[in-house]
C-alpha cells in the first residue's frame, strides 16, 4: 500500500497501536515499534510516514520538567475583552502567540472570552506578566487568575477511538505532583 493510498483510508487497529505507542514514547526505534505492533520494520516505517503525511502525527516534541527548570508557578487566567469584535480577538490571540509563558490559550464560551494556562518561575514574574503585558493588551477588560496548588493529572496522550473500541485504553503516564 502506498502512502498516498493510506492517506485516504481510515486508520486500522495497527495504526491505532502505532499512534498509542508513539504518544507514550516518540523516541522508540522503528525496530522496537515494529515489534510492539507485530509488524516487520519496513511496513511499520511506511505506516508511520503515512500517518505523518495524513496529519495524524502533527509533530514530535520533548516534554521538559517545569519544576527542574525553575518554573514553579502554574496559573490559570480568565480574560474578558471589552468587545468581542474580530479585530479585538485577532489582536489578543496574536499577543498570546508571542509569549512563551502562555502554554495554552483557548477562546471560550461563557463568562470569559479566553482561558490561559501560564507557567512562570515565581509570583514576581506572574505580576510582571499581568501588569506589564496582559493588562496592556488592547481590548482586555477583565483578568481573573487562579493558582494551581497541585497537579493531580497531566497527560499529553490523547484517548484514541480506535483503541477504545477494541477494549484497549492507553496507560496514563504518571507525573510527580508540582
Amino acid at each position: 500500500m502506498t502512502s498516498q493510498q493510506h492517506n485516504r483510508l481510515t486508520p486500522d487497529q495497527i495504526d491505532w497501536r502505532i499512534l498509542e505507542r508513539l504518544q507514550r514514547d516518540a523516541r522508540i526505534t522503528n525496530v522496537e515499534l515494529a515489534r510492539a505492533v507485530h509488524l516487520s520494520p519496513s511496513p511499520c516505517l511506511a505506516r508511520v510516514r503515512a500517518l505523518e503525511e495524513a496529519g495524524l502525527i502533527a509533530r514530535y516534541v520533548t516534554l521538559l520538567d517545569p519544576a527542574r527548570l525553575g518554573l514553579q508557578v502554574s496559573v490559570f487566567i480568565r480574560v474578558r475583552l471589552e468587545r468581542q469584535t474580530e479585530s479585538a480577538l485577532e489582536q489578543f490571540e496574536s499577543a498570546m502567540l508571542e509569549r512563551p509563558e502562555v502554554m495554552e490559550c483557548y477562546l471560550m464560551t461563557g463568562d470569559s472570552d479566553y482561558f490561559l494556562r501560564v507557567v512562570v518561575p515565581d509570583i514576581r514574574a506572574l505580576q510582571d506578566f499581568i501588569v506589564n503585558f496582559l493588562s496592556r493588551v488592547p481590548g482586555v477588560g477583565n483578568i481573573q487568575s487562579s493558582f494551581a496548588l497541585k497537579q493531580v493529572k497531566y497527560q499529553t496522550a490523547l484517548p484514541l477511538p480506535g483503541l477504545a473500541s477494541a477494549g484497549a485504553t492507553p496507560r496514563p503516564v504518571r507525573t510527580r505532583s508540582r
